[in-house]
């Protein structure tokens, strides 16, 4: 069963239950690597195995489906019953994260690694309270450090924000360019801002840039 060339309709019975078996027990998603040593089979294998288990469970219409996420395979229910499953799960179990940190999220998603200072400049308040919430949670962690003056640490996401969206890798996000508005836009909103007059512009007296506060939903 390790040879390379080994066809996956040749693969035992008692194999393919063994890899439905491992899956239904994982709590992550299992790489192809591991299941390959568990089962003895070839990485080219097993990723064929779990392509025809998949399209099986597709043909028959289960509740689930076998997915491939965050660089290994997983069992999930399917999407559009989710509202069955909703009224499993007890509605709010677990707080909610805050405007706050979806944005700070979204900023380590998109520009990763990106240091905490780097983050302090786009979003115009200190992170800390909210990085400290997200890597609590496992969706961010440290990756490394700058290699530059100071040797800031870099912030980057986890398998575990991967798994939560649904994602094999970041290259899978939404580009970006979806949520930057269009240049008309931006146009009309320069229009709509612009100050006529150098001189009507009074700076507002002992305003301080805030900082995010701790939020109890995180």
């Amino acid at each position: 069963m390790n040879d390379d060339t080994t066809s996956t309709s040749t693969v035992d019975a008692d194999i393919v239950r063994a890899l439905e078996a491992v899956l239904l027990v994982a709590t992550e998603p299992v790489p192809v690597p591991l299941l390959g040593e568990i089962l003895g089979l070839a990485g080219d294998v097993v990723e064929g195995l779990c392509r025809s288990l998949a399209e099986a469970y597709d043909e028959a219409g289960h509740g689930f489906e076998l997915v491939r996420v965050a660089g290994g395979y997983r069992y999930q229910t399917r999407a559009e019953l989710s509202p069955y499953v909703e009224r499993y799960i007890l509605d709010g179990q677990r707080a909610r994260l805050s405007g706050a940190a979806l944005e700070t999220l979204a900023i380590v998603a998109y520009k990763q690694p990106i240091s905490r200072s780097q983050i302090a400049s786009i979003r115009g308040v200190d992170p800390d309270g909210v990085l400290r919430t997200l890597q609590s949670r496992g969706y961010i962690d440290q990756v490394g450090r700058d290699p530059g003056p100071g040797q800031a640490v870099m912030w980057g996401t986890t398998p575990a924000f991967l798994e939560k969206l649904g994602i094999d890798s970041v290259n899978d996000l939404p580009p970006i360019a979806e949520f930057v508005p269009g240049a008309e836009v931006v146009e009309a909103l320069e229009a709509g801002l612009r100050i006529q007059k150098v001189d009507d512009l009074v700076p507002e007296s002992g305003s301080v840039e805030g900082t995010d506060s701790a939020e109890s939903s995180d």
